[in-house]
């Protein structure tokens, strides 16, 4: 690719330099979503390319190899750093570790967004696609977006990913141009909800799980107290995550109080 072709794509692409919110989803709740567009909601360790650095969604630095960024593009990108459905434990052991090692081999950047890039979704992806077409962009991988027709073809592609293994499905409005922070133009689409909570607490255990963990004190962002015993394994009980340790549980609805309903541990959060 030509020097000229590189620079005129770049400031096509760039905007002013400046903090970026990245974008967030909302939980979807039956709103329209005709001629949307969906995907497969990816378990990895979201990753924000600035054009010269991988960061996590705390803007935290990735410690990538250098072999494995070497090839990114001069603008930035935003997706998740994955490897295969069911893995999530695998890859944040590979993407947090300060030495990066050869499990890097085996990491894709599963790109959905080229967040400073002009026009609606379609134009800004496709502009991503025109440098991949004329570059190496290993290990750059497009996430593949289906036309939404209904609700029905949601719930039949919802039903695909949980039988495949997968988790969810991400539901966008193409036509909407890029929007940081927490957006309606963004859906998550799941079987059950997700939320994260902060440990600031423990109960022992009784019975089978005398001298281990019986549950965690957790807190919410909205500063809501609950303890967390559903989903903890042996090793979770036997060497429970220090105080102040983010964690991710899954629960289905609200009590009347307010509280997450049959909330169950899912994983620490270390990005």
């Amino acid at each position: 690719m030509s020097i000229v072709f590189r620079f005129l794509l770049f400031f096509s692409i760039v905007m002013a330099c400046g903090a970026l919110e990245l974008q967030k989803a909302q939980m979807y709740e039956n709103q329209p979503i005709e001629g949307w567009v969906m995907s497969e909601k990816l378990d990895g360790i979201r990753a924000y390319w600035d054009g010269k650095n991988l960061y996590t969604r705390q803007m935290r630095p990735i410690a990538a190899p250098e072999w494995f960024t070497k090839n990114l593009p001069p603008f930035a990108l935003d997706g998740e750093l994955w490897t295969k459905r069911g893995d999530f434990e695998a890859i944040q052991s590979i993407v947090m570790a300060q030495s990066p090692d050869e499990r890097w081999q085996n990491v894709h950047y599963m790109v959905f967004e080229v967040p400073h890039a002009k026009g609606d979704f379609y134009q800004r992806l496709a502009q991503l696609q025109v440098y991949k077409n004329q570059t190496n962009l290993w290990p750059v991988r497009i996430i593949e977006q289906r036309q939404c027709e209904n609700k029905k073809a949601l719930e039949r592609f919802l039903e695909e990913v949980i039988a495949q293994g997968g988790e969810g499905v991400m539901v966008k409005n193409p036509h909407a141009p890029y929007e940081g922070g927490r957006t309606q133009q963004l859906l998550k689409v799941k079987t059950f909800e997700d939320a994260e909570a902060k440990v600031v607490g423990y109960k022992q255990g009784k019975g089978k799980y005398e001298g281990m963990l019986g549950s965690l004190e957790v807190e919410t962002p909205d500063g809501t107290r609950f303890f967390l015993g559903s989903g903890l394994d042996t090793k979770i009980r036997q060497n429970p995550p220090q105080l102040g340790t983010i964690i991710t549980f899954k629960f289905y609805g609200y009590t009347k109080r307010g509280k997450p309903k049959f909330a169950s541990f899912l994983r620490v959060r270390e990005d």
